[in-house]
């Protein structure tokens, strides 16, 4: 097939503009992210929705104040959670009130107030264990208003009148009221499984191995993966997929997709590819970027790879995916009921598990670092840049130093793993930073 077949040369950046805004942002309506986004990818849904199928496997559904990409999970990313509107990630009680409260919304007319819809909510969450939702604790109604939040930016709901704020700390003195647009959450909460017969979180997860038959449909099935990941990981490394997948993210073909469909270049090197996003408009974490744990990563990683470049570090092989899949379900099925319908459900049906991806047939070997060094390359970072950070990050540099690693792993440039950390092959990209300190304001605090 040809990618943007339909669209002539002088409107391609236009259409590049509406894939972009679909990859960043699966649900598009007439508020989120912006009221220009909506009808840019309206015009475009025929084109869109031809060459992300016969891409990527993904599904692209549009009604009248809607438009929902269904992706194809292939792992379990625990790297872009939800957050706040201070750009906190949700934790697990925030993530139960989200969809408590979509359940609640769902069987709720066209209006509703803020404490009605919380008492629904409390009324449900009462029924799991550890949970509740006590209006009378303000950690429980700031948790509640932030998932509220979530929704309000989204466009299912829409404030009428009052302030949630205000009575997330006063509730028995104020009020609001919300619009509820039901298509709107519908389209959010939209699951590829049946959840009450999961027994694992893995269960989300989709491969086309199961439905490929014959070698043709196989190497297609394969080459929409390799798509995927390219366009969903910061960077794929070759040493981390299976022979077949090598194959198919070397192919030219692949880059020449990619960047007709997207508009940005993809990189390769001897150690893998990543698409790399100058337009700031597809990545969804920017690197480097604004805020003291960014900055602080930045500096961290010119630390790391310099300690590389003088050699005589130990080597170990990185966790490899089946492996990081294995330890993120872990901690997500910790979650799930170990009794009622969901037990119940489970056990009445073989639990299915997907098949193990093929190890990579060959083992690369990163350099290691030990805790003890890159608690010893942050205190030195404080002592010489402290004065650029915010003041909350400068008594805490254990803490800065976890918030930075967190965030190199999330961007392929490091892996975490038992005592240490692996430098990972696209740190070098950071070698030569060099950095000029300025000083916050005084008044400054965070």
């Amino acid at each position: 097939m040809s990618v943007a077949e339909q669209v002539s040369p002088l409107e391609l950046a236009d259409y590049q503009r509406a894939v972009r805004l679909l990859l960043a942002h699966p649900l598009i309506t007439e508020v989120h992210p912006n009221r220009a986004a909506l009808p840019l990818v309206r015009r475009w849904a025929a084109q869109l929705r031809s060459d992300l199928h016969e891409l990527l496997g993904y599904r692209l559904v549009t009604t009248a104040n809607t438009a929902r990409l269904l992706r194809v999970q292939d792992d379990l990313d625990l790297t872009r959670p939800a957050v706040t509107r201070t750009d906190r990630p949700f934790d697990r009680r925030r993530y139960a009130y989200l969809v408590l409260t979509l359940a609640a919304l769902g069987r709720s007319g066209t209006q509703i107030a803020l404490s009605e819809l919380a008492e629904a909510v409390a009324a449900d969450a009462t029924r799991i264990d550890g949970l509740g939702l006590d209006t009378e604790r303000k950690p429980d109604r700031d948790a509640f208003v932030d998932a509220v939040t979530w929704l309000t930016e989204r466009g299912a709901l829409a404030l009428a009148d009052g302030s949630a704020a205000d009575w997330a700390s006063s509730p028995d003195a104020a009020e609001a009221l919300y619009d509820i647009d039901r298509e709107v959450v519908f389209a959010i909460y939209r699951p590829s499984r049946v959840l009450q017969h999961l027994g694992s979180v893995t269960g989300l997860l989709e491969t086309d191995r199961g439905l490929a038959q014959g070698v043709h449909r196989v190497r297609e099935a394969a080459a929409r993966r390799a798509r995927r990941l390219v366009l969903e990981r910061p960077v794929v490394y070759y040493a981390d997929v299976s022979e077949s997948l090598r194959g198919q993210l070397r192919h030219p073909g692949l880059a020449d997709d990619l960047e007709r469909l997207t508009g940005q270049a993809v990189e390769r090197r001897a150690e893998g590819l990543a698409l790399i996003d100058t337009s700031g408009r597809l990545s969804d974490l920017r690197f480097p970027s604004g805020g003291t744990p960014s900055q602080a990563a930045l500096l961290l990683s010119t630390r790391i790879a310099a300690q590389v470049a003088k050699g005589r570090l130990p080597t170990m092989p990185a966790p490899t995916a089946a492996e990081r899949t294995q330890a993120g379900a872990a901690r997500i099925d910790a979650g799930l009921p170990l009794r009622g319908v969901v037990a119940e459900l489970a056990a009445e049906e073989p639990r299915t598990e997907p098949e193990p991806e093929p190890e990579p047939a060959e083992s690369a070997l990163y350099p290691f670092l030990t805790d003890a060094w890159l608690k010893g390359a942050m205190k030195e970072l404080m002592s010489t840049y402290g004065s650029a950070f915010a003041v909350a990050w400068r008594g805490d540099p254990d803490r800065l130093l976890h918030e930075a690693l967190r965030l190199l792993s999330a961007l392929g440039l490091v892996a975490r793993v038992e005592g240490g950390a692996l430098a990972l092959p696209l740190l070098a990209r950071y070698r030569a930073t060099t950095a000029e300190i300025k000083p916050r304001p005084a008044k400054e605090q965070t």
